[in-house]
């Protein structure tokens, strides 16, 4: 009977320096893995990789496809290849279309999708020669319906998900495995915390409280997502038990999101 074993795997985290990105580095190395930890923020991404038994910090800004060939390199000098690969690295700026200036809702395309290839395409050449992989994209609810004054970071999701399948597709034939996670709303993360509460209580007019009231009543099981809920699922991709599974995006929303 198959089990998750990753022990010993290369895993490759990015947008991995805090928040989301740092318990995903976290519980790669509990399950085994050495983990590369990559930000654009080298002394974050440094700081969490002392946290790990086995790990590297690199510098990568995903909108600089160069930065991560670099990285990938040495990344190969290192450990002679990559096993997993979390496309974590994303920005979130909310506002109308009014509100978003050309150059907002390009960042928030450039980091979340063309990051996301940047990554693709710097680390999938190692698990081209190996002929084995899993591709990990931590995409978001936002990638499979529109969100309310939100659409840059929703168009940015929504061609997240296109991207994994198209990849799926095309890296099929070499046993690499392509897949989304789309989370929901992790209200009590310090991305929310200390930034879109702030965001969309002023651009819907009302308060912090309000939006948490509101965001808490569109999910059937009444509870924020947590990084728990994302790692697991993480971890069941990057395994064996997901050996038949790509071009998936999964909801991990408590039931929000059921398409």
């Amino acid at each position: 009977m198959s089990q998750i074993d990753l022990n010993g795997k290369v895993a490759v985290v990015t947008g991995a320096s805090q928040g989301l990105g740092e318990a995903l580095a976290l519980r790669l190395d509990r399950e085994g893995c050495t983990v590369a930890v990559l930000d654009i923020n080298i002394e974050g991404a440094q700081a969490v990789a002392n946290k790990l038994k086995k790990a590297s910090a690199f510098a990568c800004d995903v909108t600089k496809y160069d930065t991560l060939k670099a990285a990938a390199d040495q990344i190969k000098a290192l450990y002679g290849g990559v096993d997993i690969l979390v496309c974590n690295a994303a920005i979130a700026k909310s506002g109308d279309i009014f509100q978003l200036s050309p150059e907002t809702f390009k960042l928030v395309t450039d980091v979340n999708l063309n990051g996301y290839f940047n990554t693709v395409k710097a680390f999938a050449p190692m698990m081209i020669e190996k002929k084995s992989g899993s591709i990990i994209q931590i995409n978001s609810k936002s990638g499979k319906k529109g969100s309310y004054k939100n659409g840059a970071y929703a168009s940015s999701k929504f061609g997240g998900v296109g991207l994994t399948q198209s990849l799926a597709l095309e890296f099929a034939e070499y046993n690499i495995r392509v897949n989304a996670i789309c989370p929901g709303n992790l209200l009590n993360s310090p991305l929310w915390v200390n930034s879109l509460f702030k965001q969309y209580a002023a651009n819907q007019n009302t308060t912090e409280e309000k939006i948490r009231e509101k965001y808490i009543n569109q999910v059937p099981m009444k509870r924020s997502c947590e990084y728990e809920d994302i790692e697991n699922v993480m971890v069941f991709l990057a395994s064996d038990l997901s050996a038949y599974m790509t071009g998936q995006a999964i909801n991990v929303t408590g039931g929000q999101q059921m398409n």
